[in-house]
């Protein structure tokens, strides 16, 4: 659409008057909801247990999405160790965390479990900085816990190396930011005028398209979309993660986003990507319930066998999902002992049937986890 007057949605006249097509909205979001009452469905008949495993497992996926969907790798079982702490759910042996993972998991349990209190600026200063620690994105210093001052210049998404870059996006100018920031927090701690679903799609979109902080403001965003979410759930614990939909969806994300950003107020085709995405989300956590539930399953099957520390914490490994082969230098390296004594492990598991040699050659055995009966 070339609307001929501007060039950004926040530039429109009717701005942020949000149009969309209630009636063409209608099946995908009745289909997302019949995905979530599925999953809630399923989950009502196990015990709180397999609820809390099944909880940590979605909010360890979402801690690890938001920050890859933004191009950081954080370390798996920090992040579920950082959960696992603040959750008190057993898991065993807890690994250190840093500061960084501890701010990333801060925000999204912020914004998931205290969902029902009311956002304020001031609380999303809290979770901005609990997100930079040390003031920096890397090497270059930024506002932390404010709003940005556009001293370098206006806020724009860029890509394309220096000198022929390409500017995607450009956010409102730094000194609206009070009255357009305070706007939108009325907004969302306002009772909702619209169906729960279309104002997490709204909130997630507004949010990113003000972009107030100097930098990650789509991680402030993704959390603004789960708390409204987790409103409209009703429950402060999350079994789905729409951060890993996004990630797995990554290009088509940025591409609606430029799209939704530089057309009209109707914002029908965001709110059908949001909803399909949420669907495909939901959808996606069925097969995270299967693992809990096949982990559950594994557990109650060997209850009356005992495991080592050392073969507890490397079969739990393989349970939350192992990228590559399983090697005896691999199992000595996670369980931080011998080849000698990682042999010995996995010599004694072998022989009670609890692993079984990969039928695959190479110069490596390899070894994986006979499924439970």
């Amino acid at each position: 659409m070339n609307n001929g007057e501007y060039t950004y949605i926040w530039q429109a006249g009717d701005w942020p008057e949000w149009r969309f097509d209630m009636a063409a909205l209608a099946e995908p979001m009745a289909e997302a909801s019949r995905a979530q009452g599925v999953l809630m469905g399923r989950l009502a008949d196990v015990g709180m247990r397999l609820r809390d495993q099944a909880s940590l497992a979605a909010l360890t996926e979402d801690v690890l999405k938001t920050s890859e969907i933004e191009g950081e790798r954080l370390s798996v079982v920090s992040v579920r160790s950082s959960i696992a702490r603040r959750l008190g759910v057993d898991i065993g042996a807890l690994a250190p965390v840093d500061r960084h993972v501890e701010g990333v998991v801060e925000m999204v349990l912020d914004a998931t479990a205290a969902s029902r209190f009311p956002v304020t600026r001031e609380r999303l200063f809290g979770w901005h900085a609990a997100l930079f620690p040390t003031g920096y994105a890397g090497l270059t210093p930024i506002r932390v816990g404010a709003w940005r001052d556009d001293a370098t210049g206006p806020m724009q998404v860029v890509s394309g190396p220096i000198g022929r870059q390409h500017v995607h996006f450009e956010a409102p100018p730094a000194p609206r930011l009070e009255a357009e920031l305070a706007r939108f927090l009325a907004w969302v701690n306002a009772p909702a005028q619209m169906p729960p679903l279309i104002k997490a799609g709204l909130g997630h979109l507004w949010f990113v398209t003000l972009h107030p902080f100097d930098d990650g403001n789509g991680r402030v965003a993704r959390a603004i979309g789960d708390l409204l979410l987790a409103r409209a759930d009703g429950s402060p614990q999350r079994f789905y993660s729409l951060s890993a939909q996004i990630q797995r969806e990554r290009k088509a994300y940025y591409e609606i986003l430029e799209r939704t950003q530089r057309r009209s107020m109707d914002v029908t085709e965001w709110l059908r990507w949001f909803l399909d995405t949420l669907h495909r989300a939901v959808d996606h956590a069925q097969i995270t319930l299967d693992s809990v539930f096949v982990k559950a399953r594994f557990w109650r099957q060997w209850a009356d066998a005992p495991f080592n520390e050392r073969q507890a914490k490397v079969v739990n490994r393989l349970l939350d999902g192992f990228d590559g082969k399983l090697t005896s230098s691999k199992w000595a390296a996670l369980a931080k002992c011998s080849s000698d004594t990682a042999l010995r492990d996995i010599n004694d598991l072998l022989a009670r049937g609890v692993l079984r040699k990969n039928e695959s050659g190479g110069r490596s055995t390899s070894y994986e986890l006979n499924p439970p009966a």
